[in-house]
């Protein structure tokens, strides 16, 4: 088998408000692309490019440009070969783009073995309980109503994204303790606001609340504080989601100590591949590896063949507004009663992706 062509078609998005991280698409369209390998087989291989408040359109070009000399003519199932050549140009493409190649890789070779990812990488698991990921919310009643209505909804936890004013952020996760009770999970996400003073007030706080993890309180690259903070606390540390990185730069975190857990997905860590290294990685140290949200229908279904085959990860994230990251399929995945999401069982990554309205909505397709 030989891969024949790669292209990215971008269409446009009809992206809904979301202001995650202080960043507010304002519900303006943008573009999403998708990503097919050819083959010479007949067999293709897709992925989307871009998220929620990242347009495809920004990797794309890089993407034709600087991968796909590397994909061409090349057999597709030799993944780790193919991903290693595609690494070597991720500072002229991007990591975003990397993934996007190395997801569609692993659908093609899904559906040349007429099985899900999952069962290619060894499933571990058939289902995995949610939590939901908040949005940035204008006061604690709002987190607390928006923790409860999940709680009775059936999904697992709740996680806080608070407005990064320390105090203000204590108050938001007691109201929100004191709405969901003491036995339900909760989760802080600081997104990397705080200096470590605040960062050490808050931690203590949540420890006395009975949070599960402390998220990202301290710069993405600030290792050293990060040393000091996970000294100092007894709640786990979940840092490593950012900076956008690989697989090796996960290392200093383990040889320093400075966090508890590590963290990443398809779209920040360059695809499928390195996620898999990254779990073994972590279970090696007996680490958790926590999945973050994947910012489009495809990425997030990408995650969820992740986790379906690792042992060391607790929770499947979506991040709000619920649907923010949905648009592309036919049908999506859906949350059950119960608050799971259940294994994928189609070939590949198993996504009913919307042609027709990918056709309606085409702005250029790249090659």
């Amino acid at each position: 088998m030989k891969i024949t062509d790669v292209t990215v078609t971008l269409f446009t998005w009809e992206v809904p408000p979301i202001s995650y991280h202080f960043v507010s698409n304002k519900g303006q369209p943008h573009d999403l692309g998708l990503v097919t390998i050819r083959t010479d087989e007949g067999i293709d291989g897709h992925s989307f490019l871009g998220k929620t408040i990242e347009p495809g359109s920004s990797d794309a070009q890089g993407l034709i440009r600087y991968l796909k000399p590397v994909l061409m003519g090349q057999n597709p199932l030799e993944r780790e070969r193919l991903y290693h050549g595609l690494w070597r140009r991720s500072r002229l493409a991007t990591i975003r783009a990397v993934g996007a190649v190395d997801m569609a890789l692993w659908d093609l070779a899904g559906k040349a073995a007429n099985m899900p990812v999952h069962r290619l990488l060894g499933s571990f698991r058939d289902k995995i309980g949610v939590y939901a990921s908040s949005d940035h919310l204008p006061s604690p009643s709002a987190y607390a109503e928006e923790a409860v209505s999940f709680k009775e909804r059936g999904w697992h936890a709740y996680k806080i994204h608070p407005n990064g004013r320390w105090r203000e952020d204590i108050q938001v996760c007691e109201a929100v303790r004191k709405a969901v009770g003491d036995d339900y999970t909760l989760m802080l996400d600081s997104t990397f606001l705080y200096e470590f003073p605040e960062a050490l007030r808050v931690g203590r706080a949540i420890e006395e609340m009975n949070y599960l993890w402390y998220e990202d309180p301290l710069g993405d690259h600030d290792i050293y504080n990060y040393v000091k903070l996970k000294e100092k606390l007894d709640i786990p540390i979940l840092a490593t989601e950012r900076p956008v990185a690989g697989f090796d730069s996960y290392a200093i975190w383990i040889t320093e100590k400075a966090t508890d857990y590590l963290r990443g997905d398809v779209a920040i860590k360059g695809g499928i591949t390195p996620m898999v290294k990254t779990a073994h990685l972590a279970e090696a140290f007996n680490m958790k590896y926590e999945v973050h949200v994947g910012g489009n229908s495809i990425n997030n279904l990408a995650n969820l063949h992740v986790e379906m085959a690792i042992r060391n990860t607790t929770f499947h994230e979506i991040l709000m507004p619920e649907k923010a990251a949905e648009y592309g399929l036919r049908t999506e995945v859906q949350v059950d009663k119960d608050g799971y999401l259940h294994a994928p069982t189609a070939p590949g990554l198993g996504a009913d992706i919307d042609f027709d309205l990918i056709k309606s909505k085409t702005i250029t397709t790249l090659s």
